[in-house]
């Protein structure tokens, strides 16, 4: 293991954590006006709790240069306060060439996240920039949460690409592609059979995995399936179950340590 994957391997365990915390600020639900004393708030209350925190860039971009001043500050934040836990860029950037290499530019050095999630449809070249660097490395949309997925995840390949359906072979790609050993997947929550599956077919590769609670994931039924034979090697995501726990100003952060909390208790038991 090496860079990011071996961080996450470090804190996972020394924290006895899978839980990612997903920064989405949504004016509209947010229990104070400020994004980054929102954000801030979140990671001091659940700084301890966590392997993992991924800011969706979408709600930055959403809110113009004010959104990106509150990005900067909040990862800022988060490398002062738990600088040992992975940083995930949610950016889910998909491009050739030299828009490729300005995309990995700006999410490694001037964001200075450890990895991003990426779009793997224009294959290699679009994903080489982001593993050149073996300390940085990027997690791979192959499985995902949402009910619209199977229309082009479940097709049926024919042909010189293999059996079995496109996220098996994005599974695959991605693993050959793996050469540096800092790539993962994005395996939904709420496919926990084909989760396992893949973590049978990849028992080393990295698994961030969204999709419990707003989006109906079972948490015993994605741990079981994803965690490798460790019993680490997952990144659990929730967002809106934990940052949106409360949306009162007066105890949003304390509820959201309690989500965080309750979170990862559960996911420890059913890894046991």
């Amino acid at each position: 293991m090496t860079g990011w994957v071996e961080k996450l391997d470090t804190v996972a365990r020394t924290r006895n954590s899978l839980v990612c915390v997903g920064l989405d600020p949504d004016p509209r639900r947010m229990a104070v006006a400020d994004v980054a004393e929102f954000n801030n708030a979140i990671v001091d209350a659940t700084g301890d709790l966590v392997c993992a925190y991924k800011p969706q860039l979408a709600f930055y971009e959403a809110l113009g240069l004010d959104g990106l001043r509150a990005l900067e500050k909040t990862i800022s934040h988060i490398k002062d306060v738990a600088p040992d836990v992975v940083l995930i860029g949610d950016c889910k950037r998909g491009d050739i060439g030299s828009t490729a290499t300005a995309y990995a530019k700006a999410m490694f050095d001037v964001w200075d996240f450890d990895t991003v999630t990426l779009h793997p449809y224009l294959g290699l070249e679009s994903v080489e920039p982001f593993i050149e660097d073996p300390d940085r490395g990027a997690i791979i949309v192959c499985r995902t949460s949402n009910p619209g997925a199977a229309e082009l995840q479940d097709l049926k390949l024919a042909g010189d690409s293999g059996e079995g359906k496109l996220y098996e072979h994005t599974a695959r790609l991605t693993a050959e592609w793996n050469t540096r050993g800092n790539l993962g997947i994005v395996v939904g929550a709420t496919y926990p059979g084909e989760m396992t599956e893949l973590r049978a077919q990849h028992p080393d590769m990295p698994f961030l995995i969204p999709g419990v609670g707003a989006q109906g994931g079972d948490v015993e039924a994605a741990t079981q399936a994803g965690v490798n034979s460790d019993g680490r090697g997952v990144m659990i995501s929730s967002s809106r179950g934990i940052i949106y726990a409360s949306e009162d100003a007066s105890d949003f952060a304390d509820a959201a340590r309690r989500a965080a909390s309750t979170l990862r208790d559960e996911i420890n038991e059913a890894r046991g």
